[in-house]
């Protein structure tokens, strides 16, 4: 019986996790800039310097409740309230995938 509990909750647990982490377009909330170990983020990002080649347009809130749609990020500086974890890669090739920062909170969202 525990053998069929602990199995459920890790494929249950395991199928949230894959659903989120495998559309960027859907990031939102509260978000933790790893500074130091790119393997303890959830992504790593690159920062395009044209809203064109971005997947997506990120719009940086200054109140974390506002950031509550896909694009809309508020900064957090403890790691303990972030949703997502992100580290800026320098580097395009070795990114998840690619953001641009607008000033225009209506241009956020997906840019595929």
């Amino acid at each position: 019986m525990i053998t069929v509990l602990l199995s459920m909750i890790m494929f249950f647990g395991d199928a949230e996790c894959a659903t989120y982490q495998d559309d960027p377009c859907q990031i939102y909330g509260k978000v933790y800039y790893e500074t130091r170990d790119p393997n303890r983020a959830d992504y790593r990002v690159y920062v395009e310097e044209s809203e064109s080649f971005a997947d997506v347009v990120v719009y940086e809130e200054t109140n974390a409740l506002y950031a509550d749609r896909p694009g809309h990020w508020a900064r957090v500086d403890n790691p303990g309230f972030a949703n997502i974890y992100i580290y800026l890669e320098r580097n395009r090739s070795l990114a998840d995938f690619s953001i641009y920062y607008t000033e225009t909170e209506s241009f956020a969202g997906c840019n595929r």
